[in-house]
């Protein structure tokens, strides 16, 4: 990564639509327009993967970690390409235009793609780019509709307890259950393909405004997805195929008790013996979506908090060393260039570091980590940064810089900040003066939150770790992308070297 220059951490469920979540649709090239009017190069998303309303609907629980998010599919789109038709859009419920409604909009989403399927299924079979997007994506695509078609038929129950010939992929059984659910299975291959084609679009337009999109990749998949039941061997499960260690990290900043994620543990032997080949599958998969890959929990390539997987809580796991180096060496081997971002985040010991530089991933600079005690010496302050870096306002687990420096910074950190900047201030401009460290700082690209940009309080709050409710419903208010805004980020990003080039 060697261009200098400036973004916006903003998730597509974050945008405005009137059918009660972001999607792909023209909210998406609305924001897309603003970046450029506003000097920036880079927008930052979350995984686009599916998410639950059982699970939180966070978009780093998923099904899958190829599969793209229906949720995110555009009504607007498929009314134009004509999948469905208008009265099919039927009238926008009345809602908040700042808060997702998971539950109606996917209840909504479903309506029309199952009505689009209806209208369509029986030509879907001799449609070539629906049977050239099935044969390209095989790998993970086969799996992953059956794995869907099974678990609807079986009323949502956890593969774990699905038959037992089910759920250890006996082939008979798998094939008499792919010919009885074919509908099924067509249906989830038909609406992959249609998140396909909205997202090839609207990177082909990010790109035409030579607008670079950052996604997201985390290092875990979910127990319940297609991934672990398609590939049991890569992963430390007991012979009832439920987890025998789940991920998390240790007590840190955020968590007393540490973060208990519940995902099952890879086996890297496995992975090693297998010369990492489903991580190739998936890396490449993510590099074809995505300009740069940041890569969730990087220093769990080099050694990972492993707990036991009947503990409670994260407080009684322990460090498990994992193939980091040999890893990134296999994947150069399929790869001429490795676009990642290491999320260097927690606690980085010298080892991650080492691998980090070694092979030249960009990590993270938090400016919300900077300042209390130690600034001079804290490695997220600004004078302290290196080019090799995207330096954040905050991320999406961190509290708006508003709501930090209201809260979490407490006296010391505000009164350090203050010093910092060399002058007292209002609260309502520390967001846009962290803004402002952010530009100035040497790495090569700086990143904040859309709600920082916009100056919003802790309501505007996207995740808060190890709270299981009411996490990732921020939306943005369709009024606030401005001419003035846009303005002053471009002059802004123009002062500190990071204007877009013409």
């Amino acid at each position: 990564m060697h261009r200098r220059g400036a973004g916006i951490l903003l998730h597509v469920t974050s945008l405005p639509s009137p059918y009660g979540v972001g999607d792909l649709g023209p909210g998406a090239r609305t924001f897309l327009d603003f970046l450029a009017k506003a000097g920036q190069s880079f927008w930052q998303i979350l995984p686009l993967t599916p998410t639950s309303t059982f699970i939180g609907n966070s978009p780093y629980s998923s099904d899958s970690a190829f599969a793209g998010n229906p949720l995110l599919i555009s009504p607007d789109l498929l009314a134009q390409d004509g999948w469905i038709t208008e009265d099919d859009l039927g009238e926008p419920s009345a809602q908040d235009p700042c808060v997702t409604d998971f539950a109606a909009a996917t209840a909504y989403k479903e309506r029309l793609l199952q009505a689009a399927f209806k209208r369509h299924a029986q030509e879907l079979p001799r449609l070539e780019l629906f049977a050239r997007f099935r044969e390209e994506n095989a790998h993970w695509l086969d799996d992953y509709c059956l794995f869907k078609a099974i678990k609807h038929s079986l009323g949502g129950m956890s593969w774990t307890r699905w038959p037992g010939e089910l759920r250890d992929r006996n082939p008979e059984a798998l094939a008499e259950r792919r010919e009885a659910l074919a509908s099924k299975v067509l249906k989830e291959a038909f609406v992959q393909f249609l998140f396909a084609e909205q997202w090839a679009r609207l990177k082909a337009y990010a790109s035409s405004l030579d607008i670079l999109i950052i996604g997201d990749a985390p290092i875990y998949v979910t127990q319940d997805s297609a991934d672990v039941w398609a590939n049991q061997s890569l992963f430390k499960l007991g012979p009832d195929r439920e987890p025998l260690f789940v991920a998390g990290v240790p007590p840190d900043y955020f968590s007393r008790t540490g973060q208990r994620w519940g995902n099952p543990v890879y086996d890297w032997d496995a992975h090693s013996q297998s010369c990492y080949d489903w991580w190739s599958m998936r890396l490449g998969h993510n590099f074809r979506l995505y300009d740069f890959v940041r890569l969730d929990h990087f220093r769990g390539f080099a050694g990972y908090w492993e707990i036991p997987a009947d503990e409670k809580t994260a407080v009684n796991g322990q460090w498990v060393e994992a193939p980091g180096v040999a890893f990134f060496m296999a994947l150069q081997s399929h790869f001429p260039v490795l676009p990642i971002l290491a999320e260097d985040l927690g606690v980085i010991t010298p080892d991650v570091r080492e691998m980090r530089d070694g092979f030249g991933f960009p990590g993270m600079k938090v400016l919300q980590f900077a300042f209390g005690n130690g600034v001079g010496e804290n490695r997220d302050a600004p004078h302290n940064h290196v080019e090799n870096a995207v330096a954040y306002t905050g991320t999406h687990d961190n509290d708006t810089t508003l709501g930090w420096f209201l809260n979490d910074a407490g006296e010391d950190g505000r009164r350090v900040l203050l010093e910092y900047l060399g002058r007292d201030l209002p609260a309502a401009e520390v967001p846009w003066e962290m803004l402002r460290l952010c530009y100035m700082s040497v790495a090569r690209i700086a990143m904040a939150p859309m709600q920082d940009v916009l100056g919003l309080g802790t309501q505007a709050r996207m995740n808060t770790p190890s709270v299981a409710a009411g996490n990732w419903s921020w939306r943005m208010d369709a009024g606030g992308l401005t001419d003035e805004l846009a303005g002053r980020l471009k002059s802004l990003a123009g002062l500190y070297g990071r204007g877009r080039r013409e």
